[in-house]
């Protein structure tokens, strides 16, 4: 008959794999990158600008109603009721919507932002809902409420994590390893709760405002594929070539899903 382990001394062994294991789930970012030889910084005399405009063809749709009945804490935070956030737009143009260089930057390298990205959950909402984040960049995730949350990436490219956060202004701090467009999160207490994350390693990405419009600062020279996604009406891709000290104007059109 096998023996079995000393009780004590194997509840305090698993103590402290849990322990190691949990402070390497909070560490505050991964060790820092050294450039590789080859790479370029960008001349930010000679670099130019992207602008443009994400614009929806037809009638902005209705976001989906959310039934907040489960938790009292949402509902006092809605009492005029709550939507998805999927469809935002004014005056045609299109909200939401992660606009970022999918191809052409080569060997430029760039330093990983110290400050990190912001995720709150804040009505039973993460706020924002659409958002940018460099490779190993922190993200600060915050619970506002005074309720318990689930955050739950589900990422392909990088390393799933699913966490809770029962108190009220608890922090918590995670990162990405790889880019990945898009990530998504949700919460499995509240399933209306979603969020959905960019994860790139440059600098040049946006996310726009209802009105649509978009602008990429300090970009060098050179032809460029840019494109913008939107949760539900899929991705664009558009072939940009910027001058040196030049600015590039892109136009990007959705067409609104028929219900």
């Amino acid at each position: 008959m096998p023996r079995l382990p000393c009780l004590p001394g194997f509840i305090a062994a698993l103590a402290a794999v849990l322990l190691v294991t949990a402070a390497a789930c909070n560490r505050e970012g991964p060790p820092k990158r050294t450039p590789p030889a080859d790479a370029k910084r960008v001349d930010a005399a000679t670099a130019g600008k992207v602008t443009g405009k994400v614009r929806l063809d037809g009638t902005l749709p209705a976001n989906a109603p959310i039934k907040l009945e489960g938790d009292p804490v949402c509902r006092q935070a809605h009492k005029d009721g709550a939507t998805s956030e999927t469809y935002v737009g004014e005056n045609g143009g299109l909200g939401n919507v992660f606009v970022y260089l999918k191809e052409g930057l080569g060997q430029y390298y760039f330093d990983v932002p110290s400050q990190p990205v912001k995720l709150d959950q804040s009505g039973c909402m993460y706020k924002p809902h659409v958002f940018g984040v460099r490779v190993g960049q922190n993200i600060e995730i915050i619970n506002s409420d005074a309720t318990g949350h689930n955050v739950h990436a589900l990422p392909k490219a990088n390393q799933e994590f699913n966490f809770s956060q029962p108190i009220r202004n608890q922090k918590d701090t995670r990162f990405f390893t790889a880019p990945e467009v898009m990530v998504r999160f949700k919460c499995d207490t509240h399933n209306w709760m979603s969020a959905f994350a960019g994860v790139v390693d440059h600098p040049y990405f946006a996310v726009t405002g209802a009105g649509g419009t978009f602008e990429l600062e300090e970009v060098p020279a050179g032809t460029y594929t840019i494109e913008a996604w939107h949760e539900t009406l899929g991705t664009q891709t558009q072939r940009v070539t910027l001058t040196e000290k030049g600015t590039a104007d892109v136009a990007f059109t959705f067409k609104a899903e028929v219900r």
